[in-house]
């Protein structure tokens, strides 16, 4: 059994900059052994927007884990609570946001597991984007 599970401290991972945006992220689903989604944990410090993109075949949850968080979802902005979840269907273009003065720090889950735990695989960039409103 002790091959089916993994405890992660995320804080023992290395943070590294998402290309479009430079906001940094924890690549959680290698360290996790994770095979059916995709997990990262993303802190995004005040004034900082993740790039706007969507997802054609993948499905994501975000959960609010320290915040309170934001998220601009098809050209519409929502504040999200601390413990909040959204989960964001395929095709849609998001990015979650911090215009507040406190870093926000989610948990994001995308399922099915698109790309390697390398590559994020399969997304576009979209046009519109919070920080181009």
């Amino acid at each position: 059994m002790a091959e089916n599970f993994k405890i992660v401290d995320p804080d023992s991972v290395p943070e590294t900059p998402f290309p479009e945006s430079g906001v940094t992220h924890t690549k959680l689903s290698g360290e996790l052994r994770a095979q059916e989604m995709r997990i990262n944990q993303v802190t995004v410090d005040p004034g900082e927007v993740v790039g706007y993109h969507s997802h054609t075949r993948q499905e994501e949850i975000y959960v609010c884990h320290r915040g309170p968080g934001e998220v601009y979802i098809d050209g519409e902005h929502y504040e999200v609570p601390e413990g909040g979840i959204v989960r964001i269907g395929c095709d849609v273009p998001r990015q979650v946001l911090n215009t507040g003065e406190e870093p926000t720090v989610w948990l994001m889950f995308g399922a099915p597991p698109i790309g390697t735990v390398q590559d994020f695989g399969e997304y576009e960039v979209a046009k519109g984007g919070y920080d181009e409103a």
